[in-house]
């Protein structure tokens, strides 16, 4: 492991930069108040001098404050922090008001209207000089930065620092879509990397399921075998596992780590819904039921900063009015393909893209001060917009435009460090436009299916959406113990039984047992169980049981393939014109229904049909012509299957750390690396090369069943092959459902 940060060395007085920055808080902050003061009742002042002191002592309060805040945020934890953080700022605007001369303070009641208004006049000031980003959040820390790296006789970018990194997850954003935003001037930041040569960008293959905790899973924890889609039925525990809750993130986790994650070892994780065995963890949804997500005073410099929640709950509002407008433009414009954007989803858009990003940036900022050897921060702001708005559509590309103001944000903290951070940007899948499958079909998925079964009124489970509360839910759950559940439920009715059973809280509920078939949505993959079948049904179980279903299910409009297991001829795609064997080299039976799919759909398929937790039926959408394809949920972006730019991610690292060329596979016509454990491997051999993680690593995680360095497992060479996994052998009657 790498040396830590230099001993202080010698101490200096603050520079011009210290100087002008602090002079320019103090005007913005004065203009603020002295705004807030002339249109809130209840405090008048004589002359304008006190309104600058009342400034000065409300910039200068919370440096006064911190150690009792941070003692209360150490006790607290984050809801600790976010009352300390309120009252501290209440305390010191109250003190400054009340006992100034020359300023009248009728009742207490005003400080907080005069809180609230400074802080909205100086968001609306920082719009109208258009200043980039979000800056703002993280000037206390880039001070903080500054004055320790001069105490240390360290100047800006200095030499000799160990070193460290810092990787960036862009969610949602595909390769196609960054070359797009390059060439519009959407992302100056990453660009100027590029052009630079500093960096470079090669795109990577998302392997189905094309999913945030899949992908997570393995980047952070090298194995993405237990995570076979966003949610999913799981037969031990009889019910819906949902990703993105922090009680069944915990369990995933719990199934994946071999405490060996490419956190372990002083790392910080922001963010996330996996930690990577991270020794700190801020919004991580997997560590939110039983440690919390995140000490206290990480989430203190952002609530106790004068005006910074004031000011991001300012811009979080004038988000939602965007949403607000930007939906109508869509509908008055004829757009299409495109879906309803209201409800949950406009307030949750806001807190996601200004609110949530603004905390994960303080918080990182704050980490980068610290010299935490690696840190982790997802960001999610394209993807939840891209799955409403459309991967391409504006407002998706200004959301890609904001998170490279968050690069350019922490770039400013990078030469102040105490390490030398080398910076990694990289996606974990991209997305793909498309009408949803109920606009196609006129009907959901579950329907259909019950149709062909000839049970329209079967007890049935169908997956609801709540994709958009994960990050809300990590917060919820670390300042308060409560996910957004009871939200949800308010929003979306209770569930009733019968056909209109969507089962919002996605647990089952029947009173005489499991349901008799289950359908769990990502994107335009949709994986079906059967849970009264005693094991995994085959093509001849299901053939007897349902004649109709499987042939119904793979002619039905916006259905491309239907993939399951048979008794003699391994894995076999179905599709509206064809069979095609997976496991097997037969010839296609009338139309290749792989076609339009993508270069690896084979492999693809072969691997996520053969995952421990697979459905008894992967279902995946058709692929238009245009490549679009028909999300199993009410989304027009979406990712999880196979189609379009949803499976080309990317990833953005400094040119000197190189890319192992027999790390790659061919895929359609170029060497790429093929699936998030690949790409974990070469994070992991990049942080072996900084001397942040030590050798015998890779080998501790072997001993526990994890791959080697560039080693696929067995399971994972027999499907990509595409010869049989003999540890689980089709037709094994392990898997057959009983003869009806």
């Amino acid at each position: 492991m790498s040396a830590g940060p230099p001993p202080v060395a010698r101490r200096r007085w603050p520079t011009r930069a210290d100087l002008a920055e602090a002079g320019w808080s103090l005007v913005a902050t004065t203009l603020g108040l002295s705004v807030a003061i002339g249109v809130v009742g209840g405090v008048t002042v004589r002359t304008w001098w006190p309104v600058l002191l009342a400034g000065a002592i409300v910039a200068a309060g919370a440096l006064l404050l911190a150690p009792g805040l941070r003692l209360v945020a150490r006790l607290g934890g984050a809801g600790g922090a976010l009352v300390a953080g309120l009252a501290g700022q209440l305390l010191v605007a109250w003190a400054a008001l009340r006992f100034l001369p020359g300023v009248e303070l009728s009742t207490p009641w005003a400080v907080v209207w005069v809180l609230v208004v400074a802080g909205v006049v100086m968001a609306v000031g920082r719009w109208v000089w258009a200043a980039p980003g979000n800056g703002y959040v993280v000037e206390a820390t880039l001070r903080r930065a500054r004055r320790r790296a001069l105490a240390e006789g360290r100047d800006a970018g200095a030499p000799g620092r160990p070193p460290g990194v810092l990787v960036v997850q862009l969610d949602g954003v595909s390769a196609p879509v960054l070359d797009l935003a390059r060439a519009a001037g959407l992302v100056p930041t990453m660009d100027r990397w590029l052009t630079s040569g500093s960096h470079t960008v090669e795109p990577w293959w998302a392997r189905v399921p094309a999913t945030t905790p899949a992908s997570q899973a393995g980047l952070l924890h090298g194995d993405s075998s237990r995570v076979p889609a966003f949610r999913w039925w799981d037969r031990d525990l009889a019910r819906i596992v949902v990703a993105n809750r922090p009680a069944d993130a915990a369990l995933i986790e719990e199934r994946t780590t071999t405490g060996d994650g490419l956190l372990s070892g002083g790392g910080v994780a922001v963010g996330t819904m996996l930690s990577g065995d991270a020794s700190t963890a801020y919004l991580v949804m997997s560590r939110g039921p039983r440690r919390g997500v995140g000490p206290g005073a990480g989430y203190l410099r952002f609530f106790a900063d004068p005006f910074v929640l004031v000011r991001a709950l300012t811009v979080t509002i004038g988000e939602m009015v965007k949403e607000l407008y930007q939906a109508r433009r869509q509908r008055e414009h004829g757009v299409t393909p495109r879906i309803r954007r209201g409800g949950w989803y406009v307030p949750l858009r806001a807190l996601t893209n200004v609110l949530l990003r603004d905390l994960s940036t303080s918080i990182v900022a704050a980490s980068l001060e610290q010299g935490a050897p690696v840190v982790f921060v997802a960001l999610v702001d394209y993807d939840e917009i891209a799955h409403h708005a459309g991967p391409t559509r504006p407002e998706s590309l200004r959301a890609l435009e904001g998170l490279d103001g968050v690069l350019g944000t922490l770039e400013r903290v990078l030469p102040w460090a105490p390490r030398e951070y080398e910076v990694v940007v990289l996606s974990d899948h991209g997305q793909t436009l498309g009408a949803p499958f109920s606009q196609v079909a006129g009907a959901s998925l579950l329907d259909v299916v019950r149709d062909l079964m000839a049970a329209p009124d079967a007890a049935g489970l169908a997956s609801g959406g709540g994709e958009d509360f994960g990050q809300l839910d990590a917060l919820l759950t670390s300042l308060f113990g409560r996910s957004s559940a009871r939200l949800r439920r308010a929003g979306t009715g209770r569930a009733e039984r019968g056909r209109d059973d969507r089962a919002h809280d996605e647990r089952a509920a029947e009173s005489d047992g499991p349901p008799e078939v289950v359908v769990a949505a990502s994107g335009n993959l949709a994986l079906v169980w059967f849970p009264r079948l005693a094991r995994r049904p085959v093509l001849e179980d299901l053939q007897a049981l349902y004649p109709g279903l499987v042939a119904g299910l793979a002619a039905t409009p916006g259905v491309g393939l239907v993939v399951l297991d048979t008794a003699d001829r391994g894995l076999v795609v179905v599709g509206p014109r064809g069979v095609r064997t997976l496991e097997r080299d037969e010839p296609v039976e009338g139309d290749d229904p792989l076609a339009g799919h993508g270069p690896r759909a084979a492999a693809d398929l072969a691997r996520a049909a053969r995952l421990p937790d697979a459905g008894d039926l992967l279902v995946v959408s058709a692929v238009t012509p245009e490549g679009q394809v028909h999300a199993f949920e009410g989304q027009v972006g979406s990712h999880g299957g196979l189609g379009g730019d949803q499976s080309w991610a990317f990833l953005l690292h400094p040119s000197a750390w190189q890319v192992p060329d027999d790390a790659r596979e061919p895929v359609a016509g170029r060497p790429l690396l093929v699936g998030a454990e690949a790409v974990h491997e070469c994070l992991l051999a990049w942080l072996r090369a900084a001397e942040l993680r030590a050798e015998g690593a890779a080998g501790a995680a072997q001993t526990h069943g994890e791959q080697a360095p560039g080693q696929p497992t067995r399971h994972d060479r027999a499907q990509d092959e595409g010869t049989p996994d003999r540890s689980r052998r089709p037709g094994d009657s392990r898997d057959r459902a009983p003869s009806p």
